[in-house]
């Protein structure tokens, strides 16, 4: 600041116009900090902090990103959650057609007996493959090997991806149980075995993935909150530190104004020197 006051010149008011540059600056200032306190933002345009506001809008995005991956598991654990209905479903019924099956083993039964199970068995065969058609998610198949290498995105990063493949591996056509009789009991039998087999390794399957989207969940959870933190960190005012602030700077205001008041009307003492 210019400081040339001595003495008394008229032409130029230095005292004014040093006193001026102190209320615009203050002025300034003080104007960031009133928009802090209305936007509780620290960094309002890219022009407050560019350093900030470069990794503040980087958090913006990865948390966004973030939030939805977590969306995206949701998903993920909604398909296998329905997957694994209808493999409990089919499940149950293999474990029904067994019983049949041993009960048809029984040398004491007539052929009504045994017709009646063989119809019965055909009954849970169709119902098996209706809960392959009819496990869908958002109008896809889960159950008919349709459902295979989808990806889902379950982080904010590429490569932070969840392949799933679907499929019963049961085909209910093929249950080696057409024309069942005593001379085929033990090969149906083991055609069942092999059936609950592969039903329950998908249902070990799908369970795995959804322990594992289920820690995947609770990451992701951690890793939003930890994001936003950081971001309010460096993207929102400190309110209590902007309002002393602000005060600070009303009050060099007022002073600043006088001072200005003051410096205006010095040069006016000039026309006492004259009679």
């Amino acid at each position: 600041m210019a400081d040339f006051t001595s003495g008394f010149r008229i032409a130029t008011n230095i005292g004014a116009m040093n006193a001026y540059n102190a209320l615009n600056t203050i002025n300034q200032h003080l104007n960031t900090y009133e928009l802090q306190l209305a936007t509780g933002q620290r960094i309002n345009s890219a022009g407050d902090d560019p350093a900030g506001y470069t990794i503040g809008t980087k958090l913006q995005a990865r948390t966004a990103g973030l939030s939805q991956a977590l969306t995206n598991v949701g998903d993920a654990q909604s398909v296998l959650s329905t997957a694994e209905g209808g493999l409990q479903a089919i499940n149950n019924i293999l474990v029904n057609i067994k019983t049949l099956v041993t009960e048809a083993g029984n040398a004491g039964l007539g052929s009504d007996e045994l017709g009646a199970i063989v119809t019965q068995v055909n009954d849970y065969l169709n119902e098996i493959g209706d809960t392959i058609n009819q496990t869908n998610f958002n109008g896809q198949a889960l159950l008919n090997t349709s459902f295979t290498g989808e990806s889902f995105q379950i982080g904010a990063d590429a490569g932070d991806t969840l392949s799933v493949s679907l499929s019963t591996a049961v085909d209910s056509s093929h249950l080696g149980l057409t024309g069942l009789n005593t001379a085929n009991i033990a090969a149906a039998l083991t055609s069942v075995d092999n059936a609950i087999t592969t039903v329950s390794s998908e249902l070990q399957y799908v369970g795995s993935l959804e322990s594992r989207l289920n820690f995947k969940q609770q990451v992701l959870q951690t890793s939003i909150t930890n994001t936003q933190a950081a971001e309010s960190q460096i993207m929102n005012a400190d309110v209590a530190q902007a309002q002393v602030n602000a005060t600070q700077l009303q009050i060099l205001e007022q002073t600043a104004m006088a001072q200005l008041a003051q410096a205006n009307s010095m040069p006016s003492t000039i026309l006492k020197l004259f009679p």
